[in-house]
C-alpha cells in the first residue's frame, strides 16, 4: 500500500510510519494540514491517515476539501477527540473511519487494510488516457494509437505520474519524491535522462512532443 500520514505529533508519526514501513508499505508523511492537503492532491494514495487537530488547516477541513474536489481516497481520522458527536462529525465530513487515541498499531493496521480493499472495489477502470496515449495501470501496459510502447519500470512510473496529472505542471521535486520515492539532490539530471527516454518512445517527432518542458517549473503532459 501507499499511505499518507498527516500527524503533527512527532512521536506518534514516527511510531505509525515505522510500523507501516516495516510491513512493506510506502509511506509519505506531513506534519500539518496544509502540506497534507497538497500531498493528497498531487499523489495517489491507497489510504490517508489523518489527525484531526492539525496546524494551518485542521483535519476535517482537509477531508471536506478533498471530498469537494471528488477525491475519494479512503480517509481514517486518528484523534483524541472521542465523544460520540465528535466521531459523528468526522464521519459526516467525509472520512471513512474514525479511530480514537490512544490506539493499538494492530488495530490501525487492520482498519487501514480494510479501507484499502474498499478502495480497490471502487475502482471501475484502470486506464488513463491522454490524447492517443493509453496507460493500463493493472496490466502495466502503454499503448500509443493502438501500438504497444515498451517501457522500463521507472519509465512507466514516471509516465503514469505525468498522466495522472495531465495538463498540470509537475515540478522536479514532485517527481523526485513520488516517482523515485527519495529526496534526491534537486540538481540531479536523473529526471532529464528519463524524460528524454520517454520522449523517444512516445513522441512521433521531436517537434511535436507530448511532454512539455515548462522552463523554471517542471514538466507537463498534454494530448
Amino acid at each position: 500500500m501507499k499511505i499518507l500520514i498527516v500527524e503533527d505529533d512527532s512521536e506518534t508519526l514516527s511510531f505509525i510510519k515505522k510500523g507501516f514501513e516495516q510491513d512493506g508499505n510506502l509511506v509519505d508523511a506531513a506534519t500539518n494540514g496544509e502540506d497534507g492537503l497538497l500531498m493528497a492532491t498531487t499523489s495517489d494514495y491507497d489510504v490517508i491517515i489523518l489527525d484531526r487537530m492539525l496546524p494551518r488547516i485542521d483535519g476535517l477541513s482537509v477531508v471536506r476539501t478533498l471530498r469537494a474536489n471528488d477525491n475519494n481516497t479512503p480517509i481514517l481520522i486518528l484523534s483524541a477527540m472521542s465523544e460520540v458527536d465528535q466521531r459523528v462529525e468526522g464521519l459526516e465530513a467525509g472520512c471513512d473511519d474514525y479511530l480514537v487515541k490512544p490506539f493499538a498499531y494492530s488495530e490501525l493496521k487492520a482498519r487501514t487494510i480494510i479501507l484499502s480493499r474498499r478502495r480497490d472495489s471502487r475502482i471501475t477502470s484502470n486506464e488513463i488516457t491522454v490524447g492517443k496515449l493509453k496507460l493500463d495501470q493493472r496490466k502495466r501496459q502503454v499503448f500509443l494509437g493502438g501500438s504497444e510502447v515498451i517501457l522500463k519500470p521507472r519509465e512507466f512510473k514516471l509516465l503514469e505520474y505525468l498522466m495522472l496529472h495531465s495538463g498540470q505542471v509537475v515540478t522536479r521535486t514532485m517527481l523526485l519524491e513520488h516517482v523515485w520515492d527519495y529526496h534526491f539532490d534537486p540538481q540531479t539530471n536523473i529526471i532529464d535522462v528519463h524524460i528524454s527516454r520517454l520522449r523517444t518512445k512516445i513522441d512521433r517527432s521531436q517537434s511535436d512532443s507530448m511532454i512539455e518542458t515548462v522552463r523554471g517549473a517542471g514538466y507537463r503532459i498534454v494530448g
